[in-house]
């Protein structure tokens, strides 16, 4: 057994890790899930299903060549522990390995190919500087662990928006208007780019329409999507 092996499991003995999703103790080698509940995540495989729910969101809105999520986020249900403790608990790894995790299967199907850079869905300075990271920004990490594609910070959010929890459709249009900006030096880096804007959950697709409506200006830039959850009403 490697020494860093036999330090883990030491620092389990008096500091155990839980499972995000069940609250079990992890064995030795779970990391962050247990194996039980990885194999039970419901996963959408929407980039498998043509014109899906996901894609429906932004049609005549902005283009978008090909979208998905990785796992449905519903109400009440444990897997919404994942996007939770990755934005409130100080846990923004956990995103980054289920977005590589599970965004194999994407790569084995073609998801990213042809794709150039991943911009992540920025967050104001002041909300970053509280929270300390973007878990929009780790989710892109995961995919671009998986598919080797570079991650460029894009854009900059001018501005603070309130949660879009309970707001409907068109509040949360609202919310989002005229939100982002193009980076500096964003412009030259994009154009003529296929860019994947990534983000940790998508309800309506409000958000993740106002950052392409920012770069849709710079000459041939093509969109797809892709997010960790995709909301999902039972």
């Amino acid at each position: 057994m490697k020494w860093s092996e036999i330090t883990t499991s030491i620092a389990d003995l008096f500091m155990p890790r839980h499972c995000a999703v069940c609250s079990r103790v992890l064995s030795y080698g779970e990391k962050h899930i247990c194996v039980e509940c990885l194999t039970d995540v419901p996963l959408t495989r929407l980039h498998r299903v043509k014109f899906n729910t996901v894609e429906q969101l932004f049609a005549g809105k902005v283009p978008v060549e090909r979208a998905s999520g990785i796992f449905y986020y519903s109400k009440n249900s444990p897997y919404d522990n994942i996007l939770y403790d990755t934005k409130y608990h100080n846990i923004p790894d956990l995103a980054r390995y289920v977005a590589q995790t599970f965004s194999l299967e994407l790569a084995d199907d073609g998801f990213f190919t042809g794709i150039d850079a991943i911009v992540p869905i920025p967050l104001h300075r002041l909300k970053h500087a509280a929270r300390g990271y973007n878990q929009s920004e780790h989710v892109a990490r995961g995919f671009s662990n998986t598919s080797g594609i570079p991650v460029l910070n894009a854009i900059v959010a001018t501005r603070e928006h309130s949660t879009q929890t309970r707001k409907g459709a068109f509040e949360r249009w609202q919310n989002t208007r005229d939100i982002f900006a193009l980076a500096p030096g964003a412009a030259e880096a994009i154009e003529g780019k296929h860019i994947l804007v990534v983000d940790d959950v998508i309800t309506t697709g409000a958000t993740i329409e106002s950052a392409i409506s920012t770069m849709l200006p710079v000459p041939g830039t093509r969109f797809s999507v892709l997010t960790l959850a995709v909301a999902h009403h039972w």
